[in-house]
């Protein structure tokens, strides 16, 4: 029997979300928030808060900065029960990273300062750890710089020990999306891009020639496509589902938190129709507090949403 569920290994970082600000910003200008949050971030964190929030068992490896952010990133992954022994503390110069997310009313900015997220490198896995799992994920893998060139090989080290795998490459900064993607798919089970990451991802306009493509290089292909609901695509079978109406504070880790549901339920051997459902619960939930994981810290809230829901 595995000691976890599912091991994740990534980034962690604070989000600083300010709400409220114009679309336009001008230079030299002094601007208001009207409200703001200070929160746990990074897509790999997230995922790992709100995947154990559901009752999977989840170890956690990252490197964080040896300052107050870095530790207040581990307190509310503790709290909800993932196990980030194996959290590396830098003994460098680089800082925990922070995002400062812009949010407005149906769109954002998100302006990242990547620190010790760039630096955790190959040397600083610890595979034993990992490996004692059902599943392996990896998100943000292009920020992920000091260990990306060698992604593929992580992942074709996780699938030799047993596990199957996942992957959400989250956004390129710097619109390449080169790097060994292709290379990296070769070894996993499950990718859940949303529909811009699956056409940059694929080299193609269109959502359906992505799914196409992409469907060729990995077993399973998961799309989000937010309002819409999520597309399955496994060989030449097709599943749906349909989004879940909330009413909706931001979408910030909303595609992490799908990816949650959807894990919780994929290490269980449950069917697509129940992990695309799943994915898009959370997902939904997510987005029904500021923040992404406000709503699945709150254990009464989080069971009433999803047992009025399913």
């Amino acid at each position: 029997m595995p000691r976890f569920d599912v091991t994740i290994a990534g980034e962690a970082n604070v989000d600083l979300i300010l709400y409220g600000l114009p679309d336009e910003l001008p230079p030299e200008r002094e601007f208001l928030a009207s409200e703001m949050m200070l929160t746990l971030g990074g897509s790999s964190a997230i995922m790992a808060h709100n995947l154990a929030a559901l009752g999977s068992r989840v170890g956690f490896q990252s490197l964080i900065g040896d300052d107050d952010l870095g530790r207040s990133v581990l307190l509310p992954l503790q709290k909800i029960g993932v196990d980030v022994s194996r959290v590396r503390r830098s003994p460098g110069p680089a800082k925990t990273g922070l995002t400062a997310i812009l949010q407005r009313a149906v769109w954002r900015n998100m302006v990242t300062y990547s620190g010790t997220i760039a630096e955790m490198k190959w040397e600083d896995l610890d595979f034993a750890y990992l490996t004692d799992a059902r599943h392996f994920h990896l998100s943000s893998f292009y920020l992920q710089k000091a260990l990306r060139p060698r992604v593929p090989e992580l992942f074709r080290k996780m699938k030799e020990a047993g596990l199957t795998t996942s992957l959400d490459t989250n956004d390129d900064p710097d619109d390449s999306w080169q790097g060994g993607l292709d290379e990296a798919l070769r070894y996993v089970d499950v990718f859940l891009p949303n529909e811009r990451e699956a056409q940059k991802a694929a080299g193609v306009d269109g959502v359906e020639s992505a799914i196409k493509r992409l469907a060729n290089l990995v077993s399973l292909v998961v799309v989000k496509i937010g309002r819409e609901g999520a597309v399955a695509q496994r060989g030449k079978d097709r599943f749906v589902s349909r989004p879940q109406t909330v009413e909706s504070i931001d979408a910030v880790g909303a595609g992490d938190s799908f990816d949650a549901g959807f894990l919780h339920e994929y290490v269980r051997g449950s069917d697509l129709d129940a992990c695309l459902r799943a994915g898009n619960l959370a997902g939904a939930l997510s987005t029904t507090r500021a923040g992404g994981t406000a709503a699945f810290r709150d254990a009464e809230y989080r069971r009433r949403f999803l047992e009025e829901r399913r």
